[in-house]
């Protein structure tokens, strides 16, 4: 009798090999056979899963909103009021002090593509737009006096802030080290009127 697929365990390891060659070798390096190579299998097995490098980079993109979001919602949840949950969610965004150097790598491989297809550029909004309202529910919560307006500069700023480093430490980490990382943050929050008092 012919064994079973595990096709959760399948999906899991191609999951793990698409997400290891783009942290890895970044856009360019991102082919079927790459992630065949790292799997352990065939091409023709990656092709069932994903059969096409954009269904790859759409997977790795929701791989990567999903731990994301996990880690934001357990910073959230352990903390003592608004400011340090507001803190500790834009801690989780910056990179390299909690050292998720490898997630970073994978969204600037995934933001160049969507660069040039509407559909990766789509699923990029969805994510930073969500993003935008869980730092600006906790802005809110912070200074509940504040306009729309106020609240929504204080919100992309502080989101640009935590993106760009992502983007800047990816690439060069020895210029974006921790300390630099979170001295900013921490400025950048004072100045704002968002810092614990």
């Amino acid at each position: 009798m012919p064994r079973q697929r595990d096709v959760g365990a399948q999906r899991e390891l191609l999951s793990n090999a698409t997400w290891q060659v783009l942290a890895e070798d970044g856009l360019p390096g991102l082919t079927l056979r790459a992630v065949a190579e790292r799997a352990g299998c065939t091409t023709g097995l990656v092709m069932h899963a994903f059969p096409t490098k954009k269904a790859l980079l759409l997977h790795a993109r929701d791989l990567l909103y999903e731990r994301t979001a996990v880690r934001a919602d357990a910073a959230e949840a352990a903390s003592a009021d608004a400011f340090e949950a507001l803190d500790a969610v834009l801690g989780c965004a910056i990179d390299l002090p909690h050292g998720h150097y490898e997630e970073s790598r994978v969204w600037v491989g995934f933001l160049a593509a969507a660069l040039a297809d509407p559909d990766l550029a789509e699923r990029h909004r969805v994510a930073n737009h969500s993003f935008l309202a869980r730092v600006r529910r906790l802005i809110a919560a912070c200074r509940p006096e504040w306009t729309d307006a106020r609240l929504e500069q204080a919100t992309k700023s502080l989101v640009a802030l935590a993106e760009g480093f992502n983007v800047l430490a990816a690439a060069d980490p020895v210029a974006y080290p921790a300390k630099v990382q979170q001295e900013a943050l921490a400025k950048a929050l004072t100045e704002l009127g968002l810092a614990r008092a």
